[in-house]
């Protein structure tokens, strides 16, 4: 039976809200998720928070009522609270429906299995957690392997990324790692390491990718280092018709993934 909590002074209440500060989600190894989608997808998924907060309106939706049995059958917890403190805790005017404490589930270069997919996207100094959302998502539409995360990138499991992803955190692995490790990773066994960039006269669309393709995308103000650059197997770009020099990274990625998604179909 789901215990209550009302009282913003509750210690649990603030040791919950500081999640939504990274250091904290470093000392805990916990993130928060909010949000009904996001959720449902993460026990699709096979992941249940340890802390599930819903407000009583919520409490007979369907969804909601599932959530509530599968966490308390999983030996976690389900606290039903107000739309107030869920405001509190998720840090929007309009909170959705429920918030979970996750533990994080990153994982390490070796434990991923290159053979999975055709597709794999790396991220280089990614700072904005929107895009790091929006690639996930990519990933998850494209059926990619994972994303990797190279160098000092935002943290996937802010709540902004985490928002932004829409539930593709749960579906899409995530490595965090330097560059010197990722390239020795890579080289240790098949991929084309292609990268995005508009020092190059190599069309996108003309180039030929052989799986498994790890997609390679630059730091949204500066680009790719001229190292990272020379390490790769291919350097393509899309072309810029209009007055725009380049485009966000993420949809940058998102049309390099759907143009090698094609070659890899046929």
């Amino acid at each position: 039976m789901p215990r209550q909590i009302t009282a913003y002074s509750n210690p649990l209440i603030k040791r919950v809200r500081d999640l939504r500060d990274k250091r904290h989600r470093r000392e805990a190894r916990q993130f928060l998720a909010e949000g009904l989608r996001i959720l449902t997808e993460a026990r699709d998924t096979g992941r249940l928070p340890r802390l599930l907060f819903f407000a009583e309106a919520s409490a007979a939706h369907p969804l909601v009522r599932a959530l509530i049995w599968d966490v308390e059958a999983a030996g976690f917890e389900a606290i039903e609270t107000t739309p107030d403190i869920l405001s509190k805790l998720s840090g929007k005017d309009n909170p959705q429906a429920v918030v979970g404490v996750f533990d994080e589930f990153d994982l390490e270069l070796d434990e991923l299995d290159r053979s999975a997919s055709g597709i794999w996207l790396v991220a280089e100094r990614l700072r904005d957690p929107g895009n790091l959302g929006t690639i996930l998502r990519t990933g998850d539409a494209v059926g990619a392997g994972g994303l990797i995360l190279v160098g000092e990138c935002v943290d996937p499991f802010s709540v902004e990324a985490v928002r932004a992803s829409m539930g593709a955190l749960f579906t899409v692995p995530v490595v965090r790692a330097e560059w010197a490790a990722f390239l020795a990773w890579l080289r240790t066994g098949p991929g084309q390491l292609v990268g995005l960039s508009l020092d190059t006269e190599h069309d996108y669309r003309a180039a030929r990718y052989a799986a498994p393709t790890f997609l390679l995308t630059g730091n949204e103000a500066q680009g790719m280092p001229a190292d990272y650059a020379a390490a790769c197997d291919l350097l393509v770009k899309i072309p810029m018709l209009g007055r725009a020099d380049s485009l966000n990274a993420a949809v940058a990625t998102a049309v390099m993934a759907y143009e090698v998604l094609a070659q890899q179909r046929g």
